[in-house]
């Protein structure tokens, strides 16, 4: 039983790792015979199929109930506008760029040690695993999938992933595949995590502090849907903050 939640709470994490395996696979394969333009459309029907998630996963604010009659809406718009000024005013998305930055020639630096000149190697693993890690999607996914055994989102990140590790390995080979085992205990992790503080909620479905996180992080997917088809610039990360304040919001409300 405690193996099949188990799988439940990171499955998604799971598709994501063959995604990337299976992706690189590909990529070693075609050597850089996949168009960009074809890269380009196949991105561009994941970022529509996004959007219409994040609409979909923001109408359970409609959902969220308050001893004083407060809309989930008015609680989330208040959590994205807080949190998105205490996003900027931490510079969030400037540090986890820099974080990613410094990241990439640490470990660059140690693989070169252990490795040698294999610069390839380490260009792939490094570079892949940043960009597989870092972002809303991993956050989001990972918490969906630990809270509500729910992986639509690491499913469409999967996705992606896979297309990327096609194009990243076709250029820069086998090292794209091993960024596989970060991600693994990176997502892995955070659905975990998710899943432990579910146990205290009863049936995390009905629960109204999950619900108004679901749907403020279908407003945070949306977002990531206009970035990618080049609509808007959102920068989703300086609103990650919201997703911790709109359930206190929420738990204050109910204790006025």
């Amino acid at each position: 039983m405690q193996l099949i939640n188990l799988w439940t709470k990171t499955s998604g994490t799971w598709l994501n790792v063959a995604a990337i395996i299976f992706g690189t696979a590909c990529g070693i394969l075609l050597q850089g015979k996949l168009p960009p333009a074809m890269q380009t459309v196949i991105t561009q029907a994941v970022g529509l199929i996004i959007l219409f998630l994040g609409q979909t996963m923001a109408s359970s604010l409609l959902l969220v109930k308050t001893k004083l009659g407060i809309d989930g809406t008015v609680i989330a718009l208040v959590a994205l506008v807080m949190g998105g000024l205490l996003g900027e005013w931490w510079r969030i998305e400037t540090r986890m760029n820099a974080i990613a930055e410094n990241l990439k020639i640490l470990l660059r630096q140690l693989l070169q040690h252990f490795l040698g000149n294999d610069s390839k190697f380490s260009e792939g693993f490094v570079s892949a695993s940043l960009l597989f890690c870092i972002g809303p999607m991993a956050i989001l996914g990972s918490l969906n999938n630990g809270l509500l055994g729910d992986r639509t989102i690491l499913s469409l990140k999967s996705l992606l992933d896979g297309i990327t590790s096609v194009a990243f390995a076709s250029s820069l080979g086998i090292g794209v595949g091993f960024s596989a085992l970060p991600l693994l205990i990176y997502q892995g992790s955070l659905s975990l995590l998710a899943g432990l503080l579910s146990q205290g909620l009863g049936d995390p479905a009905q629960a109204m502090p999950v619900i108004l996180t679901t749907g403020l992080g279908g407003l945070l997917l949306f977002g990531l849907g206009l970035n990618l088809l080049e609509i808007a610039k959102v920068p989703i990360a300086a609103f990650l903050p919201s997703l911790i304040l709109a359930p206190v919001f929420w738990w204050l409300i109910n204790l006025l």
